[in-house]
């Protein structure tokens, strides 16, 4: 994530380099505001779909057993046992048998979230971990300022995708995107994706014994 968010952070510093610091709207520079918008939403669903991977990874290399699975996880094992043709297929899950189970599908697994995710809104992302390693609304732990609640929270995210479908799709938003917003936008994912990765860290410890980080 760090890496990725430089990108964003060399276009601020390009727009400071070529309009300057001082206040007042810099004519010709919005693209790089756009760009800098469209390239945040990115980096944060990404983040989260990694994460998510992750997590999931380290619950079935390291949980004690198959009792340890958060119920989401066991309901995947379950879903596929019951569209299997084969009705010896419930042996295939017995003793340790289900970690392999569910190494064999977690490519297909993460393709199948990530095409649900769609839009990395709030109720998409809550939706998204708990799927993934049974962590329920995630969003909930996105609290790092007296002045912004989580409602708020999750309201700021949801304005900033919404903003970066309109440039996406439309080529522009529906008024000027400024140097401001993408700073506000920037702080918001740094925050949020360390508040998201401390949660997950958290869960899967709780189950698998294991941290990620």
């Amino acid at each position: 994530m760090d890496n990725n968010l430089k990108d964003v952070e060399n276009l601020l510093a390009l727009h400071a380099a070529v309009g300057g610091a001082g206040p007042g709207r810099r004519h010709g520079l919005e693209v790089l505001n756009k760009s800098a918008i469209v390239l945040l939403t990115s980096f944060w669903e990404a983040y989260c779909e990694d994460i998510a991977a992750e997590g999931l990874e380290c619950i079935v290399a390291n949980a004690k057993d198959a009792d340890a699975l958060p119920k989401e996880i066991k309901k995947l094992i379950a879903k596929k046992l019951k569209s299997d043709a084969n009705e010896l297929a419930i042996w295939n899950v017995s003793d340790d048998k289900w970690r392999q189970v569910l190494k064999d599908h977690m490519a297909a697994l993460k393709e199948a979230r990530d095409k649900r995710l769609n839009t990395p809104k709030w109720k998409n992302i809550d939706e998204l971990f708990e799927s993934a390693v049974g962590l329920s609304n995630v969003s909930s732990k996105w609290l790092w300022s007296k002045r912004l609640t989580v409602e708020k929270a999750r309201a700021k995210l949801d304005k900033f995708v919404e903003l970066r479908g309109e440039i996406a799709h439309r080529g522009k938003a529906k008024t000027s995107v400024s140097k401001a917003q993408v700073e506000d936008f920037l702080g918001f994912v740094k925050s949020a994706a360390a508040k998201t990765g401390g949660a997950v860290n958290a869960h899967v410890l709780k189950v698998s014994g294991s941290k990620l980080f």
